[in-house]
């Protein structure tokens, strides 16, 4: 589906939420773009693992509904797509690990941050049940089962404001959710970088940065807020 690219500052911050990701051994075939590991800097070219993927989370018919979804937000073309980039298995753990996706800054704490993720966690499953309930109301089967053109309209109808409907006002913010799982998981694969034209990113950033306090592991000689100078502030572009 169209309207799906980002800007340099949200691919910059979807590096940073993916790190989470980086070194789990489960996936068989999303991997980080920005690992330290070469072989992996291949993956856009390697053949996918010959051992299904055991979901971590999601029951195994939701997995295969979240890969037919995301494939349809950034579907193959001349390029690979989200099924291509395992972006499935992405969501599922960020989904098991209760990372959300889309909060800006805005948890104060550690217990703030998981509340969040297990709220993640009820409203993608609850979008998932919506989706397959409305299906059968709306076509008379669930959204695997209906056609290709019955897919396309319900989720344009929950993806644009011109198409919106009544009947669909429940899927909207389902649909954010998971166009957002679908975007981190896919635009921090080297496939996914690729395609948004960012050579730099790769090179601006090889590798997750580690402490630059080794000898002070407990920070205690670090100023304090408001005793940082002007260029210890300063962003790299």
């Amino acid at each position: 589906m169209g309207g799906q690219s980002i800007d340099r500052r949200d691919a910059l911050r979807y590096i940073g939420i993916a790190s989470v990701a980086a070194t789990f051994p489960g996936f068989t075939r999303w991997t980080f773009a920005c690992s330290p590991d070469d072989h992996l800097q291949s993956i856009a070219s390697a053949p996918a693992s010959a051992t299904p993927h055991q979901p971590l989370f999601l029951s195994s018919e939701h997995f295969r509904l979240v890969e037919h979804l995301s494939e349809m937000i950034i579907p193959a073309d001349d390029t690979p797509g989200a099924k291509d980039a395992g972006v499935a298995e992405f969501i599922d753990f960020m989904l098991a690990n209760r990372v959300p996706v889309n909060a800006r800054g805005d948890l104060r704490s550690t217990p703030d941050a998981i509340r969040a993720g297990e709220d993640a966690q009820i409203r993608f499953l609850a979008g998932l049940n919506w989706l397959n309930a409305h299906c059968k109301s709306e076509f008379g089967g669930e959204f695997l089962n209906i056609t290709s053109e019955q897919q396309k309209s319900l989720l344009e109808s929950l993806a644009y404001k011109s198409k919106f409907k009544p009947t669909t006002e429940s899927g909207r913010d389902f649909f954010q959710m998971l166009r957002d799982y679908t975007a981190v998981g896919f635009y921090t694969t080297k496939i996914g970088l690729e395609s948004l034209g960012y050579p730099g990113l790769r090179t601006a950033w090889p590798k997750m940065p580690g402490c630059t306090h080794p000898d002070d592991p407990e920070h205690v000689h670090l100023p304090e807020s408001g005793q940082h100078t002007s260029a210890s502030l300063r962003i790299v572009k």
